[in-house]
């Protein structure tokens, strides 16, 4: 099984950055990907038209290099999950994780027993079409894969002692868009009230030996939120780095032409 390079940067001290994909789902995006030395990969399931077999192309893929993939599935479902694990995700990302129960449903889908109860189908994509002794690798898996809840919703935050406290849980991710929006103050980052909330995941991460995860869009944004105590970092979205570094550019280009 391919090595969590997310877990290992964690396990040094470091703080993993990925990126999340969830346009350009094409077969170069994993060494473009490496070229920029990331720890992981956020494959969305969530808000894009990607199906299961282009997940599993892509992490393929991105078995030529040493980042981690993770998925968002599109739902907290056991079929949804177990399914991309069996196709080669080190980690699920699971959206608007509300209680700890959820939480729970999660673990079980993601992690073999005696942690959870992933069924058992060795010999796939997830062992590289190899056999391994089962008591090792369910050992190995449990220990080499990685689960993030999204907090991103009033009764999420409510509720983030119990998703923090449940073990097998790893990340507490906020979703800040869906979160502020559910308490009425949507992409109002720089309210108290927004502030409060991300500072409250921070907190509760830390309490429970749990790391923070978040998605700037901003250097500044990046700053704030590493202050905070965030410790997990994915930068920006496929689409919108690429729709940002053209207009840019373009806009360079055009100022050179007509001066």
């Amino acid at each position: 099984m391919k090595d969590n390079r997310f877990r290992r940067v964690v396990m040094e001290g470091r703080i993993p950055v990925g990126h999340m994909v969830w346009e350009f789902g094409t077969r170069g995006m994993a060494k473009i990907l490496e070229t920029a030395d990331l720890d992981f990969v956020l494959l969305d399931m969530e808000h894009s038209e990607f199906d299961t077999d282009k997940i599993a192309d892509l992490i393929a893929w991105l078995k030529a290099t040493g980042i981690a993939p993770f998925v968002r599935v599109p739902q907290t479902l056991y079929h949804f999950i177990a399914r991309v694990m069996d196709g080669g995700a080190l980690g699920v990302m699971c959206a608007n994780v509300e209680s700890g129960e959820q939480a729970k449903a999660i673990v079980d889908a993601a992690k073999y027993a005696p942690m959870g109860k992933r069924g058992v189908g060795i010999g796939g994509a997830h062992t590289d079409y190899k056999n391994p002794d089962p008591v090792q690798y369910f050992a190995y898996a449990n220990l080499n894969s990685t689960v993030i809840c999204q907090i991103e919703s009033v009764q999420g935050l409510e509720n983030v002692e119990a998703i923090a406290a449940t073990p097998g849980v790893d990340v507490l991710w906020v979703g800040h868009f869906d979160l502020t929006t559910s308490m009425g103050i949507p992409g109002q980052f720089g309210d108290p009230a927004a502030i409060a909330a991300l500072q409250k995941v921070a907190d509760v991460a830390k309490a429970h030996g749990k790391l923070a995860g978040i998605q700037p869009s901003t250097m500044e944004q990046a700053d704030g939120w590493l202050k905070m105590g965030y410790n997990v970092i994915s930068w920006k979205a496929d689409s919108a780095l690429y729709g940002n570094a053209l207009r840019t550019e373009v806009g360079a280009l055009r100022e050179r032409i007509a001066g």
